[in-house]
């Protein structure tokens, strides 16, 4: 299905996508820009983005915006740490696509 060159195969487009990230503003993004969130791994990139997303539900991605999220300063008792640092995906779906998070968990 995926038109896009990737050197990863099959399992490793499958394991770059994390989880959805669904909060107020990925939400309205669904809702207004048929736009979905995913927390991907660190060393992904927008073409392999891509193929995941249209390897793992099946539809046809119109664009992907990638941002780099820091990690956060937190103490652990007296102790000051960091959370580890993330990468977030914006996924713009083509006209008439949609992401059924239900449906595809089932499957």
């Amino acid at each position: 299905m995926s038109t896009v060159q990737t050197k990863l195969g099959q399992e490793g487009l499958i394991n770059l996508l994390l989880a959805p990230h669904v909060t107020e503003k990925t939400a309205l993004a669904m809702q207004n820009a048929n736009q979905y969130a995913f927390r991907v791994r660190r060393d992904a990139t927008k073409p392999d983005i891509k193929a995941a997303v249209e390897l793992m539900f099946g539809v046809k991605v119109a664009a992907v915006n990638v941002v780099n999220e820091p990690g956060k300063t937190r103490r652990f008792g007296k102790t000051p740490g960091r959370t580890q640092d993330w990468k977030k995906a914006y996924v713009r779906l083509a006209p008439g696509q949609s992401i059924d998070y239900e449906a595809s968990r089932k499957a």
